[in-house]
This record gives C-alpha cells, sequence and structure tokens, in this order.
C-alpha cells in the first residue's frame, strides 16, 4: 500500500516523529508478535489496532513468557519513539528504554573476579546459565573461551541448584555476562563486597 497517498495524515504524522520522543498511549492488542498501542496524539491506523508497535525485545529489559506478563490491554504506556516502520506505517516503540538497564547497573557495581552465588537456570551443550538475580544472567562455559577457564562437565550442575560463580568478563556492547567457579584458577579466594 502507498501510504503517502492513501494516508496522508498517518504518513505526515509518522514523519513529524523523531527519535527519542517520548509517546503515550493505550494498548489496543497484544499479539504473540508485540504490542500494539494506540497513540493519544496520532491518528488511527487505517488497517492496525493502533499506530505505535512495541516489538518483543523492546518490552522489558526482564525476561518474561509473555507479553501479557508486561502490559494488559486497556494499559496506559508511555513509550519512546525508536523508528518509522513505512512498510507498515507505524511508530516504532520502546517501553524499556525508559527504563534503567539492569546489565549496566550491574557493570557498574561489579568487577572482574567478584564472587557471586547464583542459581543454574539452565544446563545448554556450550555451559552452565546461571541467574544471578535481578534479571542478571551469566554463563559459565564448558570450554575455554577466550583465556577464561572451563567449568566442570555438564553432569556436576543440577538446574535449580545454587553455585559459587566469579565474574570473568561483562561484555556490555553484546549484553553477555561470562563466568567462572572459583575454584577454577585465576579467580580463586577473591571475594568482593557487592
Amino acid at each position: 500500500m502507498d501510504w503517502q497517498s492513501e494516508s496522508p495524515e498517518l504518513w505526515a504524522f509518522l514523519e513529524s516523529l523523531h527519535r527519542g520522543d517520548i509517546l503515550s498511549g493505550t494498548v489496543a492488542a497484544i499479539e504473540r508478535f508485540g504490542v500494539f498501542v494506540a497513540l493519544d496524539d496520532g491518528p488511527g491506523h487505517p488497517t492496525l489496532p493502533g499506530v505505535g508497535f512495541l516489538g518483543i525485545p523492546e518490552l522489558s529489559w526482564r525476561r518474561f513468557d509473555d507479553p501479557t506478563d508486561v502490559v494488559q490491554v486497556g494499559q496506559r504506556v508511555s513509550c519512546e519513539f525508536i523508528g518509522f516502520d513505512t512498510y507498515n506505517a507505524e511508530a516504532r516503540l520502546s517501553l524499556k528504554a525508559l527504563e534503567p538497564d539492569p546489565l549496566q547497573a550491574f557493570a557498574d557495581r561489579t568487577v572482574v573476579g567478584q564472587e557471586f552465588r547464583g542459581t543454574v537456570e539452565k544446563v545448554l551443550p556450550i555451559g552452565v546459565l546461571v541467574d544471578l538475580g535481578d534479571g542478571i544472567f551469566g554463563l559459565v562455559p564448558f570450554r575455554e573461551v577466550d583465556g577464561r577457564p572451563a567449568a566442570s562437565p555438564a553432569e556436576d550442575f543440577e538446574v535449580g541448584e545454587e553455585i559459587a560463580v566469579v565474574v570473568a568478563e561483562i561484555e556490555l556492547p553484546r549484553r553477555r555476562v561470562f563466568l567462572s567457579r572459583p575454584e577454577s584458577g585465576q579467580y580463586a579466594g577473591v571475594v568482593l563486597p557487592t
């Protein structure tokens, strides 16, 4: 559809938005692929439940199983405008952009070598995923990666088990936390206050 000629009011509204604008509206529909928002200041959309759209990754920094764990139909929301989807003629929005990033907060208060207690979330072929709390998860790899020590074999871990881990690296740009076991060498015995 040629939105510019078919719906000039909608097109003009979307073109007037700037990255970082804060837009408010009401959750109009929740689908498995995202959330539609009827924006307060925008026109209606001729084919979609709302002019605003929140993709699943933009709902929250925290893990969730279903979009309804974060928002409900009829709920008022304020979101940051992150882009203009010219194909669907919708404002791409982010709810999480207005919340503090828990990984950044973790990185700000944590140093390499700091020991934590965490819960084994999953045992994967590449290593053990450990829940450190506050929405932070780290990987203890089963083989040495870039000089990081390897973990014990997979059969040494059980989902739900609480284990001691040491922060080996925090990669903010790739949103990854690498962990090691205290007994694996390099960081053994180092315990720093949180």
